[in-house]
C-alpha cells in the first residue's frame, strides 16, 4: 500500500503499525530487522499530522511531539 491508502485506513497508518508487529514476530522481536518498517510508520504519521494538525490522534502513531523527538533521534543516529 502507498501512503495515501495508509492514511485512509481506519485507524490511519494502521497497516504500517501491523507490518512492524508482523516483522517483529517473524524475527524473534529483533527490532534491527524491522527498522525500515518503523521508518515507514513514522513517515505515515508525519503525513497524518501534516494533514490533520498537531493535535490530531490515531492509535497507530505516537503523539506529535513524541514523533518529532523520535524522528530527530533517528536522524542523529544515522548522522
Amino acid at each position: 500500500m502507498g501512503i495515501q491508502e495508509d492514511l485512509a485506513s481506519k485507524p490511519p497508518c494502521h497497516p504500517r503499525a501491523c507490518a512492524i508487529q508482523n516483522c517483529l514476530e517473524k524475527n524473534n522481536f529483533n527490532q534491527t530487522k524491522c527498522e525500515h518498517l518503523v521508518d515507514a510508520l513514522y513517515e505515515c504519521c508525519a503525513a497524518f499530522y501534516k494533514q490533520n494538525g498537531e493535535t490530531a490522534t490515531t492509535a497507530s502513531c505516537p503523539k506529535f511531539r513524541l514523533l518529532q523527538l523520535k524522528l530527530d533521534q533517528r536522524q542523529r543516529e544515522r548522522g
